[in-house]
């Protein structure tokens, strides 16, 4: 299987990000869509593959975190589409086989003792922009075989988001993420939808978790989570799997653990 990073805060450059990923023996980088460097309009796309060549990686995309394309105002709806079909040309153009996304939980009304999401409230209006959404990411995607892989947020966990999954796997230009400390922090809610779709698995979120609220992100070994569990997971599914911590240090000694654990490298 092969390992790559995140964008980091400490890594402004795309380049720096190349030399940290090169020097960990790590196979890519996971291009952050919410960093004000990674907008579509201000890529430049020769130079990233330079840095490419020159390093001997290849890139991973995350969509913006924010994206909605389901949301009820049409002209919010179509700014956030647009922006996903963008940001398809341009991982076609990076030559990159993944495109992370979230599945947004939209807005909710706080009632006495329940939370009522709009999505779940109108829901087959959800589901017909969703698929709207998905018809337009299959057409831009064509056969150049990138992905658009789903991970589980808190989303999973409500009836409407696990349908919304289900309509979206409809394409096989979909799949689907594990993000493992979302779903421990979570208490392991999420799980059960990904098992249900477990032959779409085909991309990895992997970082420790500890505590109560589960303090998520955290360098491997640091927190309780059964790691090798996970990683046999991944392995077993053929998945790349990006090592989510958040600095260089923690990236530095989730690798060193992962070679002590006969994981990476020799």
């Amino acid at each position: 299987m092969q390992f790559g990073m995140p964008t980091l805060i400490e890594t402004k450059t795309p380049k720096a990000c190349a030399e940290l990923c090169r020097e960990l023996g790590l196979g890519f980088i996971e291009l952050n869509m919410n960093l004000p460097e990674y907008q579509p309009d201000g890529l430049d796309i020769g130079q990233l593959h330079e840095i490419a060549r020159e390093h001997g990686i290849y890139y991973t995309v995350h969509l913006d975190e924010n994206l909605s394309p389901c949301d009820f105002n049409p002209l919010v709806a179509d700014a956030y589409t647009r922006t996903a079909l963008r940001t398809i040309e341009t991982a076609k153009r990076l030559n990159a086989p993944v495109l992370n996304m979230h599945l947004s939980s939209g807005v909710y009304f706080t009632l006495p003792g329940k939370k009522v999401y709009l999505f779940d409230e109108y829901e087959s209006e959800y589901l017909r922009k969703l698929a709207d959404f998905r018809d337009q990411c299959q057409a831009a995607i064509g056969d150049s075989g990138i992905k658009i892989c789903v991970e589980n947020t808190n989303t999973f966990q409500q009836e409407f988001g696990a349908n919304g999954l289900s309509v979206l796997l409809e394409s096989p230009a979909f799949a689907v993420t594990f993000d493992i400390g979302h779903d421990a922090g979570n208490g392991f809610k999420q799980r059960p939808v990904i098992d249900r779709h477990i032959e779409r698995l085909f991309h990895m979120h992997i970082h420790d978790a500890q505590g109560k609220e589960r303090e998520n992100h955290l360098a491997f070994g640091d927190g309780e989570l059964d790691l090798g569990k996970y990683l046999d997971l991944a392995k077993k599914h053929d998945c790349r799997a990006v090592i989510e911590v958040k600095t260089v240090e923690g990236l530095r000694r989730s690798v060193g653990w992962l070679r002590d654990n006969n994981g990476i490298g020799g």
